[in-house]
């Protein structure tokens, strides 16, 4: 089990800022990659498949416990909510105690005993069920997964040994395609450093953050401020420092493209099409001041981890999503140039992986992003690049399904010449001659990976990690004569 940060005072930033792309699109063979595939943000169509598509929505807080449950190959084995909920799940053993939540104010227990309204009956399962959880005790990921023994009945209800399983065993032929929203007060985060304030603003004119904050409907915020390592040999004056914030409204994108031509309504056999990934509005503002004491390997310093399970409502079945994100700042150069840049970035993102019969899992990633600085300041020779990063997975049901590394960066650097002379004669002050050049750029780096993991949507599985590919881009902010 993954050891979960402690739920901060206030909820913080959404782990779909993860995957921008600034000031990029998709590269050629990206584009026709997503070409053959729907857009999970595209209206859903019918297909052969199914007469209607799934409709796909955040689940409401009711349905905050949900259970799906499916027989295939069965008649009448399609996927069904249940009042079953599963009680508890061990990860180690896999095994799963299933109860269902009597209504009224009595309902007879197995032996015939009335037993008081909201308590806990044995479940009702069987060999071959396969159970979809939103997040349960001992499943805060949320549960898939086949049940392959009925081990006998407990105080709690049902246990019951289960096995791993793919959403095509659920899903069967249907299609579900959509794009959702991820609420921002739903988010956990670890502050790794003391400065770190989060905000955020949802419907109801609710708010939370530090008093004065402006965060659009839906979205969050991370500001961050913080010193670092200044060079050996600068003057006092020349202190370092990073501060900024980024600001994301998070979406989901999700959609499964019905099973092969010999899928039944009772039968899975694999989607023809799958996405998965985020998107949503960005902006972000960010600076760098000072001689920081940097080296040429980049130096790390994370100052967040955060991390979101929001429940997509897939038809009947509780789909959970898991987001998770650990954001940094890299600095990087010679120790010898100081700067004082800050740059605004604007704009919106999409990345993740999508599934083809014929291509197999493709990465996506896109983005319109507009820049602009607003500080710029060079002095001394040198180089410096600073970057305010984030590491971001991810994945279905605990499974890891995309991970990718973004990094919005600025970088400058300076080159000339400094002389001086100092005439003969106590007192004579010196003339002090300098020319040279500089130049500050603003830059983007995205690299990652899609996972054998995504697998789990019940496609051929990756024989290994396929790159999403490296995008980068730079541009010019200023530049300049000494």
């Amino acid at each position: 089990m993954r050891k979960r940060p402690s739920r901060a005072l206030v909820p913080a930033l959404a782990a779909s800022a993860l995957f921008l792309a600034a000031g990029c699109s998709a590269d050629p063979g990206q584009s026709s990659a997503a070409a053959r595939t729907p857009d999970a943000g595209a209206s859903a169509t019918t297909t052969a498949n199914s007469d209607q598509p799934l409709a796909v929505a955040a689940a409401p807080a009711a349905a905050a416990t949900s259970t799906a449950v499916a027989r295939p190959g069965t008649a009448g084995g399609k996927a069904r909510k249940t009042s079953l909920k599963v009680k508890s799940y061990d990860s180690h053993t896999r095994r799963a105690v299933i109860s269902a939540v009597a209504k009224g104010t009595s309902s007879p227990s197995p032996t015939g005993t009335p037993t008081p309204a909201g308590t806990a009956t044995p479940g009702r399962t069987a060999v071959g069920d396969v159970i979809a959880s939103a997040p349960a005790p001992g499943a805060p990921d949320g549960l898939l997964a086949k049940v392959t023994k009925v081990i006998g009945e407990t105080a709690d209800g049902t246990e019951v040994q289960t096995a791993p399983t793919t959403l095509d065993t659920l899903l069967g032929g249907d299609d579900a395609k959509g794009t959702v929203p991820v609420d921002p007060a739903s988010f956990d985060v670890e502050r790794l450093l003391p400065d770190v304030k989060v905000s955020w603003a949802k419907t109801g004119d609710i708010h939370s953050g530090p008093e004065g904050t402006k965060v659009p409907l839906g979205s969050l915020r991370v500001d961050v401020a913080t010193k670092v390592a200044t060079a050996e040999g600068a003057p006092a004056s020349a202190d370092a420092s990073v501060s900024g914030f980024v600001q994301v409204k998070p979406e989901v994108d999700f959609s499964y493209g019905g099973g092969a031509s010999t899928a039944t309504a009772s039968t899975a056999s694999g989607p023809g099409a799958a996405y998965l990934g985020v998107s949503g509005d960005w902006t972000s503002q960010w600076a760098l001041k000072g001689r920081a004491g940097a080296t040429a390997k980049p130096v790390r310093l994370p100052f967040a981890k955060l991390h979101a399970d929001p429940v997509l409502q897939v038809g009947p079945i509780p789909v959970v999503v898991n987001l998770d994100l650990t954001c940094y700042f890299e600095i990087s150069g010679d120790g010898r140039v100081t700067v004082d840049v800050e740059q605004d970035l604007k704009g919106d993102f999409k990345a993740g992986g999508t599934f083809g019969t014929a291509a197999g899992w493709t990465p996506v990633n896109e983005s319109h992003m507009d820049s602009s600085p607003v500080r710029t300041s060079v002095t001394t020779a040198g180089s410096v690049k600073a970057a305010l990063g984030a590491q971001a997975t991810v994945g279905l049901y605990g499974a890891v399904g995309v991970t990718a590394d973004l990094a919005p960066y600025l970088r400058g650097e300076a080159a000339g010449t400094v002389t001086a002379t100092t005439p003969v004669g106590s007192g004579t002050k010196s003339d002090v001659a300098a020319s040279g050049s500089w130049a500050l750029y603003g830059g983007l780096d995205l690299s990652g990976t899609l996972q054998i993991q995504l697998a789990i949507f019940g496609t051929p599985v990756i024989q290994h990690a396929i790159p999403l590919g490296t995008l980068h881009r730079e541009w010019k902010l200023a530049d300049g004569k000494m």
